[in-house]
């Protein structure tokens, strides 16, 4: 068993003009984590005290997001450009990178723009990998229906809803959602600006015909160590995709995750971990990442093997699936 305790800082820093938030904690080889649309960097603290044994990290929240000032653009680009004026900031050499869901993207676009400052990258449920998208992104992201959403969510009573239809989106099990995460998307709504920019950044990336931006031709481009991690009842984004985007990478890795939606981290955050965890280890360090080892997260263990297990399973899984 291993019990992890590491202290969690929040911090504050002008990138280019604009006041930035982001959480830090740990020793070791650094780690960025970058968040999705409509959430903020504390969505990763499920994951943050294991993950920090082992590195030195850096969860950012994106421009407009929480108590990130609004940006002039909210594209995958410029969010990119952003996170590598944020390294810049702070001196952080060739960090590993991890980024779910749009984050995903974000990461992608600086891996494919910079790539020798990315020494490992993690594609977790990632947007970018494929056209196909949830209806329901695709309509929140029309004109009308988009601006009736937010001024609703802005409220009380719609902030508790929008967590709660959040929560049976992104989750395989929503009733074993954390409480703590309903809080936060319940809290996050009623923010200044928030909705606006959860809006903003959607339809950013996301339209009627799908996903805007698919990177899936360059992905042969990238030469650093790659891991595509997918929940594989993810009803966001198909985990085809991920599986799919394997096979253009040079050097590549998938693992998919049973009983899981599209926030791995959150839902499955001791698998997540392990995973991440000897990834990391193997591809960076050397040797075998602690995370590979019995985690304990909050009650119960999870199995270091598990993953090779599931990746076997996942041509079999996706047979099914595409028939």
């Amino acid at each position: 068993m291993i019990r992890v305790n590491a202290p969690i800082v929040e911090r504050m820093i002008d990138i280019e003009g604009l006041r930035t938030r982001y959480l830090t904690a740990g020793s070791g080889p650094p780690l960025v984590l970058v968040h999705g649309v409509g959430t903020s960097a504390g969505e990763w603290s499920w994951v943050l005290p294991t993950l920090a044994r082992d590195h030195l990290l850096y969860a950012i929240d994106l421009p407009g997001f929480h108590g990130s000032a609004k940006p002039p653009d909210y594209s995958p680009a410029f969010s990119a450009r952003f996170v590598g004026a944020f390294l810049d900031a702070l001196r952080v050499e060739r960090p590993a990178v991890i980024g779910n869901s749009l984050g995903g993207l974000v990461a992608l676009h600086l891996a494919l723009c910079d790539p020798e400052r990315v020494a490992a990258l993690v594609l977790s449920d990632s947007a970018g990998l494929g056209r196909a998208v949830n209806p329901v992104q695709a309509a929140l992201s029309s004109p009308g229906g988009g601006e009736l959403a937010m001024t609703w969510a802005k409220t009380p009573l719609g902030a508790a809803e929008r967590a709660f239809r959040r929560g049976l989106l992104l989750f395989a099990r929503p009733w074993q959602i954390p409480p703590k995460w309903l809080k936060d998307q319940y809290r996050l709504a009623l923010m200044p600006n928030f909705m606006e920019a959860t809006l903003a950044c959607l339809r950013a990336n996301i339209g009627v015909a799908g996903q805007r931006e698919v990177l899936v031709d360059q992905l042969p481009r990238l030469t650093m160590p790659t891991l595509i991690v997918w929940g594989v009842k993810d009803r966001v984004f198909p985990y085809w995709q991920g599986k799919e985007a394997l096979t253009r990478l040079q050097e590549g890795s998938f693992e998919l995750i049973p009983d899981c939606g599209h926030l791995p981290h959150v839902e499955q955050p001791r698998t997540f971990a392990s995973i991440v965890g000897r990834f990391l280890g193997e591809r960076i360090s050397g040797g075998e990442a602690s995370g590979s080892d019995p985690i304990e997260f909050g009650g119960g263990k999870g199995r270091g093997r598990e993953p090779r297990r599931r990746d076997r399973a996942a041509n079999e899984l996706t047979r099914k699936d595409r028939r």
